[in-house]
This record gives structure tokens, C-alpha cells and sequence, in this order.
């Protein structure tokens, strides 16, 4: 019933993007109607729509509305399908195309398969930015940061429980990954900060908007110009083996036409399961009711099949929950809004911790408030300084108020307690010292610019830290430890990394450090067999 409802859904999906003519598509949209297995690629910043847990008409329609206008390129005809390719990635996200490119650049043949109707994936709803230490940006705009102390910081942040060599890896490659992206046209040069950190490394595109469509957009210009084939609505179902090994995929395009297509090896990049809402309860019964900011794809089908395969998971109950989620739309309110400034208040118009703190940290902050929920307050300063702000503002989540008190009764909170809380906030800023809550970081600004904003927020599913096991080469590992041949994994689908809490920013690091790697091993397993 539950496969039977997730198809009916993507076919829903490209029936409403074809009837949209697939946004600003332009010539294009006679071609992908013709063919249901094209579609366009990529354009402007269109947010992080998603979809509450328990309502996936919704969710569907909000999709579209992410997505629809998504794209001047065309994906792949299905009448380009070939029956064999040296590689086979599964999933079309920021990890899945990497590896791709990667993979080309080794002199492989690779194909992508996306079982949604547009590329991108969760990788599109990504907000605050890529982490990295000891970049060439950082070192521009005079930011002294290291690789131990990035190590040290993340590890902190996961309580210690992250995979310590595949953290290692993480850290150490950083810089190259933001190297590798300007090198491909994709420049992330504005820096922030998010929870957890002490320094700003928090790489983000140069006009200070979110970085997810941006990096998405950039990844499927140059997937195009190295002529990788992309097919978008095409499942897959089985990860095909022969004597233990990998060796190709059997996928249904357009919810009707099942084949078999062979390969020397397969990257999984098919992301986590925060849509998967029977799987968060089996795994974690604690967050049922919890709106999710995935995109309605985020299943975990790639972990089920691996696990087909013998390969083993890690960490499965440990699921993020975002702090700061608009709750009617499930919408993501980025880190980037706090590390730029913004404080957080009670209904009372008091604020209450640390708002840069680690999110399992802020989130349970929020959760002792008696309204499980709070009100992020910030000025017109903070505001320019994230652009992301437009597009909250364009969705009806930004309340704005002239004056202090105008927005205290726009919001319903006491005037005198939100004028007494941000003037000795702003005497922190001036003191560098937060004698309230001790946070140390996005301090560098006081909200004095009028007018002033606020954003309704609380906790939402975000991001399953857990999957399959993979190594530094990212080969999945089964329960023994060793390594499947060419079956390689990448991204939100692999676990170990994060430990008990993520980082922000840290997700988007994650899925081209390692997504390269598994298009640079794949090509090395490939060339070898």
C-alpha cells in the first residue's frame, strides 16, 4: 500500500509539473511534454518548500511549487537510455551529482537515475551553507580557523559519537570541495556562522542567499555541458548482484516501464527517510506528530536496498529535529537568520537560551517553554544580511513592525518585556559578553535598525543522521566490516559521520566531499573491472 501511495504521488507530481509547463522551461516545454522522461533543470532561488508529515496532498502541491520553475535545461529523453553504463548513481542530489561529475572527469560513462520528476532533492531545501575550514575565503576575509579545530567542534557537536575516520576525512578535504565548486562555476564566498561552531565557516553564495538551489542549479548546468545523462522520473527498485558484487539496477520509468540496466558499479546518493514517517516511528515513536521539512522523496528506499545487498546501517535512531520549522508550511527557517543575529523569545517576550547553541540543544530549549514553540525577533540589519529573509517574507511568515512595541503587538507578547529583552541584548553586542545564556557567537551585530521582524517557529523533523555504513572510500560495508564490491554510498543515505546531532552546515560538506569520492572510487573500481 505504502509503495503503492509513494508511486501514485510522483505520478501526481508529473502530471502537475507537465501542466505547468515546468516553469520558465521556455523552448524546452514542448520537448518534456512530449516526453515524460525530461524535464527541465535548473534556475532562481525558489526556497525550501516541504511537506507536513501527515498531509502529502500538500505536501505534493508544495513540492511543484519548489520545484516547478526549476530549470532551462532539459533532462534526458528516455529515448537516450542505454542498456549499459560504467556507472549508476541512484539520485540526483548535490552527492548523486558529484559523483557524476567526478566520474566523467575519470573518463567513465556515468548515468543518473532521479526517481522524482525534477534533480535536486533535499539538497535544494538546504539554507544556512557548506561548512569548510582553511579555505581560501576564510583566509581572504582574515578568518583564522583549522581543520583540528573544525574536527574538534563537530565532534563535540555529536557528543562524541561520530565515525572519528570518517570525520577526519570530512574535515581534511573541506577546503579542496569549496576549491572544486568555484572551480565548476559555483562560488561560495560569503561567510556566516552556525550552532556549534566558534568560527565562521559557514560558506554561502555571494549574495548571501540560501545556498541549496544555487548548488543545485550549478551542479546540473555543468551535469549538462559534460553531456552526463540525467533521467528524472525513473525508480528504482532493486540494486541488481552477481557473486556478491554489484552489478547494475532494475528501474521503472514513468511509474509503467520496468528495465534492467547493467553497470560495473553503483553509487547510492538516494538521501535519508525524513518523509518516511512509518520508519521514524518504528525507529523513533517519540516524534510522531512532528511536522517534516524533507522533500516528499526523502523515503530511505536506497537504505533498503542496500540492506538487500548485506549491507549494514548505523545510528538509525538518531533523527534530527530542527529548532526553528514554520509549523503551518513546514518550512525550514535557516541558521543563518540566528548566526546573523536574531535572538529567540518566549510568548512572553523573554528569550530563554542560547540560540546558537547545537540544535538538540536549542530544540530542547524550546521544548521547556509551556507553548513548545517560540518567536525569532531581528532587525532590518539582520534581514539584508540574509536573503533568504525574501523569500520567508514572500510565503507570509514575516511579521514586521515600525517600531518595538508595533511588532510586540503584532505578535502578542508584552511591549515592555520585548523592548526590556532586546535593550539588554543590545548591551551584550556592546559588551561582547552575554551574561543571560553565554552565547559567544552571531554577536557581532545589535538589533537597533528599525523596522523589526519576527518569525513563529518550532521544532520539525529535519534530518536522519543514520544509514548504511560506508568507509573514507565510501564503499559499503556489510555486517563484517568489509566492503561490497562496487556498491559505493554518499550523502544523508550513510550514517556514522554526524554522531547523536548535526552541525548545520555540515550536510551540504558532507554530500560533495563524499559524493566526489564516490564518483573518484567508483571510476577506479570500474576501470578495473
Amino acid at each position: 500500500m505504502k509503495k503503492q501511495a509513494t508511486a501514485a504521488l510522483i505520478f501526481i507530481l508529473s502530471i502537475m509539473l507537465v501542466i505547468a509547463g515546468c516553469g520558465s522551461g521556455g523552448g524546452n516545454n514542448g520537448k518534456n511534454t512530449e516526453n515524460p522522461g525530461s524535464s527541465p533543470s535548473a534556475s532562481s532561488e525558489s526556497g525550501n518548500s516541504a511537506n507536513t508529515a501527515g498531509n502529502k496532498e500538500n505536501g505534493a502541491k508544495e513540492e511543484v511549487e519548489a520545484v516547478s520553475g526549476a530549470s532551462e535545461l532539459s533532462y534526458t529523453p528516455l529515448d537516450q537510455l542505454k542498456d549499459s553504463y560504467d556507472i549508476i548513481i541512484i539520485g540526483a542530489g548535490g552527492a548523486g551529482m558529484s559523483a557524476a561529475l567526478e566520474a566523467k572527469a575519470k573518463g567513465m560513462n556515468p548515468v543518473i537515475f532521479e526517481k522524482m520528476p525534477v534533480a535536486g532533492g533535499n539538497t535544494t531545501k538546504s539554507s544556512s551553507g557548506m561548512n569548510a575550514s582553511q579555505t581560501k575565503f576564510q583566509k581572504e576575509q582574515g578568518i583564522q580557523d583549522s581543520n583540528d579545530l573544525f574536527y574538534e567542534e563537530t565532534l563535540k557537536g555529536g557528543r562524541s559519537t561520530n565515525d572519528q575516520e570518517m570525520l577526519r576525512y570530512f574535515v581534511d578535504h573541506s577546503a579542496d570541495a569549496i576549491d572544486w565548486l568555484d572551480s565548476i562555476g559555483i562560488r561560495l564566498n560569503n561567510l556566516t556562522i552556525t550552532g556549534g561552531m566558534s568560527q565562521k565557516r559557514t560558506h554561502r553564495p555571494e549574495d548571501g542567499s540560501a545556498v541549496g538551489q544555487y548548488l543545485v542549479n550549478g551542479l546540473v548546468k555543468n551535469i549538462h555541458e559534460q553531456g552526463i545523462s540525467l533521467f528524472v522520473n525513473a525508480d528504482v527498485k532493486e540494486i541488481t548482484e552477481k557473486d556478491g558484487a554489484a552489478t547494475g539496477v532494475k528501474v521503472v520509468f514513468n511509474q509503467q516501464d520496468e528495465k534492467t540496466i547493467t553497470a560495473k558499479a553503483v553509487v547510492v546518493t538516494t538521501g535519508g527517510f525524513g518523509s518516511n514517517m512509518d520508519l521514524i516511528k518504528k525507529v523513533r515513536p517519540d516524534l510522531e506528530g512532528y511536522v517534516t521539512t524533507n522533500q516528499v522523496g526523502s523515503t530511505g528506499d536506497g537504505i533498503s536496498m542496500i540492506e538487500k545487498l548485506g549491507g549494514t546501517t548505523v545510528d538509525m535512531d538518531q533523527i534530527q529535529v530542527h529548532p526553528t520549522v514554520q509549523q503551518d508550511k513546514s518550512y525550514l527557517i535557516g541558521e543563518a537568520v540566528r548566526g546573523e543575529g536574531a535572538i529567540m523569545v518566549s510568548a512572553e517576550g523573554k528569550r530563554f537560551g542560547n540560540e546558537l547553541d547545537t540544535r538538540d540543544k536549542v530544540t530542547a530549549s524550546i521544548n521547556t517553554l509551556p507553548e513548545k514553540a517560540a518567536i525569532l525577533v531581528f532587525d532590518s540589519g539582520v534581514k539584508s544580511r540574509v536573503k533568504a529573509i525574501q523569500q520567508y517574507e514572500k510565503m507570509g511568515f514575516v511579521v514586521e513592525g515600525e517600531t518595538i512595541e508595533a511588532l510586540a503587538e503584532k505578535i502578542n507578547v508584552p511591549a515592555d518585556q520585548l523592548k526590556n529583552t532586546l535593550e539588554t541584548w543590545n548591551n551584550a553586542v556592546k559588551d561582547k559578553k552575554d551574561g543571560e545564556f553565554g552565547r559567544t557567537t552571531g554577536i557581532d551585530n545589535d538589533l537597533s535598525a528599525a523596522p523589526y521582524y519576527a518569525i513563529k517557529i518550532a521544532p520539525g523533523i529535519h534530518y536522519t543522521m543514520g544509514g548504511v555504513k560506508i568507509n573514507t572510500n565510501t564503499e559499503v560495508l556489510n555486517k563484517d566490516g568489509k566492503a561490497i564490491p562496487g556498491l559505493y554510498a554518499a550523502g544523508e543515505v550513510t550514517g556514522g559521520l554526524h554522531g547523536q546531532n548535526r552541525i548545520g552546515g555540515n550536510s551540504v560538506a558532507e554530500i560533495i566531499i563524499f559524493g566526489r569520492q564516490a564518483g573518484v572510487q567508483s571510476a577506479e573500481y570500474a576501470s578495473a573491472h
